[in-house]
């Protein structure tokens, strides 16, 4: 009896990158649910605005300082992160290495920064509606910093190990670098509704 081979899938790799991969699709899921948190967030800000006869409610506009640092911050931090995406694609392991390990900065400085932010609101969280809503914006954010900054801290310490050269890793890198940049452009309606809002 003579086999007949149907197709050879043998010189395909285990791993994809990008839209061929379902880590990319779930990631990209993952961004659309908690984009969609971060809406509703912002609903709840602008439908208690609507009802509140003075915005802020008993207190003066927030301060500009520490939020307008994390705006440039978080702005100056998609260059390596772009640069760590491409790398990831050209599968340069050294390039790499070193730019995640600049990523993990740029995770951490935000979190400083935040210490500083809600000071700034001049208010507590169970003052008012108006305190409770603005620091559970800051508090969504501050979660989806804090969660890229330990995937970062893991695939630096990935890297650095006999792991590093594996086509997964890479991809992983990848769809970490998309994940920052949506915690980034996240942050740009949040700090309009906060910063800017209450002062028209």
């Amino acid at each position: 009896m003579k086999e007949i081979v149907v197709l050879d899938v043998s010189p395909l790799t285990g791993h994809c990158d990008g839209s061929a991969s379902p880590a990319w699709w779930g990631t990209l899921a993952f961004m659309l649910i908690e984009g969609t948190g971060f809406a509703l967030a912002i609903v709840i800000y602008l439908y208690l605005m609507s009802l509140a006869p003075m915005w802020p409610i008993g207190v003066g506009p927030p301060d500009l300082g520490a939020g307008t640092v994390m705006t440039l911050l978080l702005a100056t931090s998609l260059i390596p992160n772009l640069l760590v995406s491409r790398w990831a694609k050209q599968r340069v392991t050294l390039k790499v290495r070193i730019g995640l390990i600049f990523m993990s900065f740029f995770g951490i400085a935000p979190l400083v920064v935040r210490i500083f932010e809600f000071p700034a609101m001049h208010i507590k969280w169970d003052h008012n509606a108006y305190g409770s809503v603005v620091w559970l914006l800051l508090g969504l954010h501050t979660t989806h910093i804090l969660t890229d900054l330990v995937e970062t801290l893991v695939l630096t310490c990935l890297m650095f190990t006999r792991h590093g050269d594996n086509p997964r890793r890479f991809g992983d890198v990848g769809d970490n670098a998309m994940y920052w940049n949506f915690v980034v452009a996240a942050w740009i309606p949040i700090y309009v509704c906060i910063y800017w809002v209450p002062r028209l």
